[in-house]
């Protein structure tokens, strides 16, 4: 889903001159639906991608071949994190016969990519991941059209789900165990916050019910549990109207900048920070990025005791989400001051990426 949403802004600068179908996996399809500017999303599942990962066989990448010789496409951009390889893809994709393709590479490409970013070299290593996906665009003839800021197509009304009353959100789940602040962090979290008189709603996905559980039984009264109750559109509603949001690296985060709400981010240093931290919006990073886990993209902690959260305290993090949330209310208010909108919504508005100057069919 991150991954998905990060790409947006790369997106919306190809949509102002071409009709752009989205390639992702099954974890980010639901998540490309809700970009301004894609046409249409196809699945396919990656084998160096997911994981776990599926077999590499010839049915698969038939599968894919058919997906790509059959819509026609002129080019395709391929929008790759700092630590993946664009020419497995590249390769099938010339087999499909797409004529121009696009991507960041370290290794040499040859025929592969019509343009090649080398990073470390004329694309810098350690930028925001957005920024990193938009200079790939723009290599490939698409500069950005807008401020680049993460941004969703309009949600829908979630307030039959939380209620009308202010809230903060916790989501105490993440992708991989490395990236999860302790659940008793987050229960503890929420007794603080409730006894400081804040509404918590506390999300999560059908997995992730139990530790949904965990930390609404801190503070029953003061808490509402949707793990597992809320689509993915509604999932970014419920976070658009939260006054700020305490969540570890998972796509969450993403999704709750996408919307513009203030994040405290519970941020383990398995990936840098300055290449994954939430973009756009208000933040508070938590978690020693010097631990000695960082840089590895260890799915579960290397290291006993996973120092880099569980030295968080409770206390400092609930701190925050309180402070972000009045600058999240002084925001909105001025906002709604400016241009007459109730300032939550405007928050999570959207604006196009603009009229279309040239029809182009691209695979981003």
């Amino acid at each position: 889903m991150g991954d998905v949403i990060v790409a947006g802004p790369a997106i919306r600068a190809i949509a102002a001159r071409a009709e752009v179908t989205l390639l992702a996996g099954p974890q980010g399809a639901e998540a490309g639906s809700l970009l301004p500017g894609v046409d249409e999303v196809v699945v396919w599942a990656c084998p160096w991608i997911l994981d776990p990962a599926p077999p590499m066989t010839g049915e698969r990448a038939d599968e894919l071949l058919h997906l790509v010789r059959a819509r026609g496409f002129d080019e395709a951009v391929i929008l790759t994190s700092f630590h993946q390889s664009p020419l497995p893809l590249a390769l099938l994709l010339r087999l499909a016969g797409v004529p121009r393709i696009s991507g960041a590479s370290v290794d040499h490409a040859g025929a592969l990519l019509d343009v090649r970013l080398r990073p470390g070299e004329d694309l810098p290593e350690d930028i925001p991941e957005p920024e990193r996906a938009a200079a790939i665009a723009a290599a490939a003839g698409y500069p950005p059209v807008d401020d680049g800021r993460l941004r969703l197509r309009p949600l829908p009304d979630t307030t039959a789900l939380t209620g009308p009353d202010p809230y903060l959100v916790l989501h105490p789940g993440a992708a991989v165990p490395a990236r999860r602040w302790p659940v008793q962090r987050f229960a503890a979290a929420a007794t603080l916050l409730a006894a400081a008189g804040h509404r918590i709603v506390v999300t999560g996905g059908p997995g992730e019910r139990d530790d949904a559980a965990a930390v609404c039984a801190a503070a029953p009264a003061r808490t509402l549990d949707l793990s597992g109750a809320c689509t993915l559109a509604e999932l970014a509603g419920v976070l658009a109207r939260a006054g700020a949001v305490v969540v570890g690296n998972t796509g969450p985060a993403h999704l709750a900048a996408a919307v513009g709400t203030p994040i405290v981010s519970l941020f383990s240093p398995v990936v840098p920070a300055v290449r994954w931290a939430p973009y756009g919006v208000p933040v508070a990073l938590f978690g020693d990025e010097h631990a000695a886990c960082r840089g590895t993209r260890a799915r579960v902690c290397p290291v006993p005791g996973h120092p880099c959260l569980s030295g968080v305290r409770a206390e400092d993090v609930a701190a925050a989400a309180t402070r972000l949330a009045a600058v999240g209310r002084r925001a909105a208010a001025a906002t709604s001051r400016d241009d007459g909108t109730r300032g939550e919504s405007a928050r999570g508005a959207v604006s196009s990426a603009g009229p279309r100057t040239e029809e182009r069919a691209v695979a981003v």
